[in-house]
C-alpha cells in the first residue's frame, strides 16, 4: 500500500487554494501569504456566505497556559467543551450548535485528522498544539467542501506556525491548581540565505486533574523545515506526541455528585481482604506521529498550486483492572484447582490499536478579478489493527504469554473531487458555488473486543452541492444567503451497534448579516439545519467511554446566532455573543416496561436552546490587558426521550484572565506575564454525561418485564488557576 501511495503522488501535477483574504477588486495573488495557501482549500474569506469564526495565534496566546484547543475555543458562538478530568487538560471535547466531535471535520493543514474509523477528534494526542497554530477557523454549519470525513455541522481547520522571516526563540512555562504543570520551548533559525528555515518546539504538560487521580502526562513536539522564495513555498512538518492519561471516562452517579465530586470509579477493585482498592495504572497510553510535506506553487498572477502528502502512525492502548472475568469471555478453558472447577478471574487487559494513515491532497487554483476557482482532489488511505492482550491473571487457565484475545482489522479509502468558485458579479454581488463528489470504502474483519464476529464491507457515493451569494449593501454592511448538503458515513462503532445503520443526510440554509465598522462589529446568522437519518447521541456510552450513536429519522436544528465586538472606549471593549436555538427529533419512540411509548416530538439530546458568551477586556496601554470571560449553557438532554433524570441543569461560569508583556532593554525581546482564574464565582456544574436504559424480567410486571435508567455524569473543576511567564528572544 505505501508504493501505491507514492506512485499516486507521482501521478499528481496540480494543487490546492480558497479565498481565506477579503476580497479585493485588484489581483491579491501577490501579496497573498504563500503560508496560508495550505489551508486555502479548506477556508473562506470574510465576505463569504459561510458562517464561521476565525481566531489568530495572538489570540490564542493570551490563555495559552496548558489547556487543551477545545477549552480555549470555548468563548466562541454555539461553542460548548468538557473534559473528561475535569480541569481542560487531557482528554477534552468540544460541541457546536449541540453537533459532537464525530460530526466535527478537522484538518491540520488541509490534512484530515479525525480518525478514520471514529470519526472523533482526540486532542489529547497533541499536547500544546495550540503552541504551534499560527491561525484557525471554526466554520457552523456544513461550510466549504473539506478533506477528509465530510463536515456535518461544523469544521475546524488549523494552520500551524508560518515562516519566520527572523531568528527567535522562546521558553514558556506555567503552573497551576491541581498541580498543573506546562513547559514549552520554541525556535526558529529565521530564513537563512533568504530562503530556508528550521523550526521546531518540545512541550511537557502535566496535570494530577480535578477528578480523582485523573493524572496526565502530555509530551509532544513540533519541527519544521521551510524553502521559500517569492512563488514557492515547501515545508516538511513532524509533529506528534505521547499521551498517559489515567482513566476518567466512567463518571459518576447523582448520588456521587452530591457526596464527592471528584470520585473516579475507575480502576476500583476489591483485595483480598474485602479492601476497596484502586489499581495504579488504568491509564490510556498512546503516541501519535504526523510526517507532512507540502509544496506550493505560484506560476503567474491567476495560477497556483499545492500538493500535500502526509503520513500518521498512532500505536497505543489502554490498561484496565477487570474483576471475576469469565475464562470464555477471553477464549480460554475452565481449570480445575483442588477439586474445584475455577471459570473466572481477576486480570489486567490491554486493548490495543495500530494504524497508520496516508493522505494526498492535490488542488489547483485560478483567480482573476472577477473570478477564484479551486479545483482539486483529496485522497487517503487507512489501515488500523485492534487486539487485545491480557498481562496478568490470577488464574491463567491456557493462555500464553503476549496470547491476544481477540484481533480484528479495519481498513477504509476517502476519495473526494471537487470544484468550488467566487464569482463576482458586480460590485454588489458575488455567488459562490461548490460542488463535491465523495466515495468512501470501509471493510472490517475479525472479532470486536468483546469477540463477536465483526465484518463490514460497504461503499458509499455521496454528492454534496453547495451555493449561496453574498449582497454588499455598502462599505459597512452586507447580506448573505447559503444552501449547503452533506452527507456523512457512520463510523466503527455505529456499525458494531447496529449492523444495519444507515449513513446520514444534512440539509443546511444559513441567513445572516454582517456589519463592521472601526468600534462596532455585528454579526448575525440564522440556520436551519434539517436532517434525514441523523446519527443523534444516545446518551449512552461504550466500554472506551466513547458515546453511543443511532439512527434518528426525520430531526432538525433551527437557531439565531449573534456575536459581536464593540469597542465602548479607546481601553474598554466587550464581546458579547448568543445562540437561540430549536433541536428537535420529529418523531421519538422508547420502550418502557415492555410497551412502546411514542413520545412524538422531543429535544434533540446534548442541545442546550440558549448558549451565550461574553468578553470584557480593558486595555489600559500596549502589552497590558484584563478580561472577564463569561459562559451561560441552557438546561439539556443527555437522551432523546426527555426523562427528567437525563437533565443537565444549566450554568454560567466566568474567567479571569490577565496578561502584560514587558519589553527591556536587553537580553529577551520580552518577557510576558499571563494569568488565568477558571470559575471564580465557583460554581459546581457538569457540562457532559451519559443516560441510558435497561430492561430486566420481573414477574410483578403486567408484561413481565421492567425498565431502568441509569445516568452518569462528568463534573467540572470549580474554581482554580494557571499562571505563566513566556521569555521572548
Amino acid at each position: 500500500m505505501k508504493n501505491n501511495f507514492l506512485f499516486l503522488a507521482l501521478l499528481v501535477l496540480s494543487s490546492s487554494v480558497f479565498a481565506q483574504d477579503n476580497q479585493k477588486k485588484q489581483d491579491s495573488t501577490k501579496t497573498e501569504k504563500l503560508d496560508e495557501v495550505l489551508v486555502k482549500v479548506v477556508r473562506v474569506n470574510a465576505t463569504s456566505p459561510i458562517t464561521h469564526s476565525n481566531v489568530t495565534k495572538k489570540q490564542l496566546a493570551k490563555r495559552n497556559l496548558g489547556q487543551d484547543i477545545p477549552v480555549l475555543l470555548n468563548y466562541l458562538p454555539s461553542v460548548v467543551t468538557t473534559t473528561d478530568a475535569g480541569a481542560g487538560v487531557g482528554y477534552t471535547g468540544i460541541r457546536v450548535r449541540g453537533i459532537n466531535a464525530q460530526s466535527t471535520n478537522v484538518t491540520i493543514n488541509g490534512i484530515p485528522y479525525n480518525d478514520a474509523e471514529s470519526l472523533g477528534t482526540f486532542w489529547v494526542n497533541l499536547g500544546d498544539f495550540a503552541s504551534s497554530v499560527e491561525s484557525l477557523q471554526l466554520q457552523r454549519g456544513v461550510g466549504t467542501s473539506t478533506n477528509g470525513a465530510g463536515a456535518f455541522g461544523a469544521s475546524i481547520n488549523v494552520l500551524t506556525d508560518a515562516v519566520s522571516q527572523e531568528s527567535n526563540g522562546e521558553i514558556s512555562n506555567s503552573i497551576g491548581s491541581f498541580n498543573t504543570r506546562k513547559h514549552t520551548v520554541k525556535f526558529s533559525t529565521g530564513l537563512l540565505n533568504d530562503h530556508i528555515e528550521i523550526a521546531g518546539r518540545l512541550s511537557n504538560i502535566s496535570s494530577d486533574g480535578y477528578i480523582d487521580r485523573a493524572r496526565t502526562d502530555l509530551k509532544s513536539y513540533f519541527l519544521q523545515g521551510s524553502y521559500i522564495d517569492d512563488n514557492t513555498l515547501i515545508k516538511a512538518i513532524a509533529f506528534g506526541g505521547k499521551e498517559v492519561t489515567y482513566q476518567a471516562w466512567n463518571g459518576i452517579d447523582a448520588d456521587q455528585l452530591i457526596e464527592d465530586r471528584t470520585f473516579n470509579p475507575s480502576g476500583m477493585y476489591t483485595d483480598a481482604d474485602g479492601n476497596t482498592r484502586f489499581y495504579d495504572n488504568e491509564v490510556d497510553n498512546y503516541n501519535q506521529d504526523h510526517y507532512q510535506l507540502h509544496w506550493n506553487q505560484r506560476y503567474n498572477n491567476r495560477w497556483s498550486t499545492n500538493v500535500g502528502l502526509n503520513y500518521t502512525y498512532g500505536r497505543g492502548y489502554f490498561e484496565q483492572y477487570k474483576e471475576d472475568e469469565d475464562f470464555a469471555e477471553y477464549d480460554l478453558s475452565p481449570i480445575t484447582i483442588g477439586g474445584d472447577t475455577v471459570n473466572t478471574t481477576d486480570l489486567i487487559r490491554r486493548r490495543w490499536l495500530d494504524n497508520d494513515f496516508y493522505v494526498l491532497n492535490a488542488s489547483a487554483n485560478y483567480k482573476n478579478n472577477e473570478i477564484d476557482m479551486i479545483f482539486g482532489t483529496s485522497y487517503s488511505f487507512y489501515d488500523g489493527d485492534h487486539f487485545g492482550e491480557i498481562i496478568w491473571s490470577e488464574f491463567a487457565s491456557d493462555s500464553e504469554i503476549r496470547d491476544r484475545y481477540y484481533e480484528g482489522n479495519g481498513k477504509k479509502i476517502d476519495l473526494s473531487f471537487f470544484t468550488k468558485a467566487t464569482y463576482r458579479l458586480n460590485d454588489k454581488v458575488s455567488l459562490y458555488g461548490d460542488l463535491q463528489l465523495r466515495t468512501v470504502d470501509y471493510e472490517t474483519s475479525g472479532l470486536t473486543s468483546d469477540r463477536v464476529p465483526f465484518n463490514v464491507d460497504e461503499s458509499y457515493s455521496f454528492f454534496n452541492p453547495k451555493a449561496g451569494i453574498t449582497y454588499t449593501l455598502n462599505t459597512n454592511n452586507s447580506l448573505y444567503f447559503s444552501y449547503a448538503r452533506a452527507n456523512r458515513e457512520p463510523n466503527r462503532s455505529d456499525f458494531e451497534n447496529n449492523a444495519d445503520v444507515k449513513p446520514e443526510q444534512l440539509n443546511d440554509f444559513e441567513l445572516g448579516w454582517r456589519h463592521n465598522t472601526q468600534k462596532f462589529r455585528l454579526n448575525v446568522n440564522g440556520y436551519y439545519m434539517l436532517y434525514n437519518e441523523q446519527l443523534v447521541l444516545t446518551g449512552q456510552i461504550d466500554t472506551t467511554g466513547d458515546p453511543i450513536r443511532a439512527n434518528n429519522g426525520d430531526s432538525y436544528r433551527l437557531g439565531l446566532e449573534v456575536d459581536a465586538a464593540i469597542a465602548l472606549t479607546d481601553k474598554f471593549s466587550i464581546q458579547p455573543n448568543f445562540t437561540i436555538s430549536s433541536n428537535k427529533n420529529r418523531e421519538t419512540f422508547q420502550s418502557v416496561n415492555g410497551v412502546v411509548e411514542d413520545l412524538g416530538k422531543t429535544n434533540i439530546s446534548f442541545s442546550p436552546e440558549f448558549i451565550a458568551a461574553n468578553a470584557f477586556v480593558f486595555q489600559s496601554k500596549e502589552g497590558f490587558q484584563l478580561s472577564i470571560l463569561s459562559k451561560f449553557v441552557g438546561e439539556q438532554f443527555m437522551g432523546n426521550t426527555e426523562n427528567p433524570d437525563s437533565k443537565l441543569a444549566s450554568y454560567f461560569v466566568n474567567d479571569f484572565n490577565i496578561t502584560y508583556e514587558w519589553t527591556p532593554k536587553s537580553i529577551f525581546k520580552s518577557v510576558v506575564f499571563s494569568g488565568l482564574v477558571n470559575n471564580i464565582l465557583n460554581e459546581k456544574y457538569v457540562s457532559n454525561g451519559y443516560f441510558g436504559s435497561f430492561d430486566f424480567s420481573d414477574d410483578t410486571s403486567p408484561t413481565g418485564t421492567t425498565t431502568g435508567f441509569f445516568a452518569g455524569f462528568y463534573p467540572q473543576a470549580t474554581t482554580n488557576f494557571l499562571l505563566g511567564v513566556t521569555l521572548k528572544f
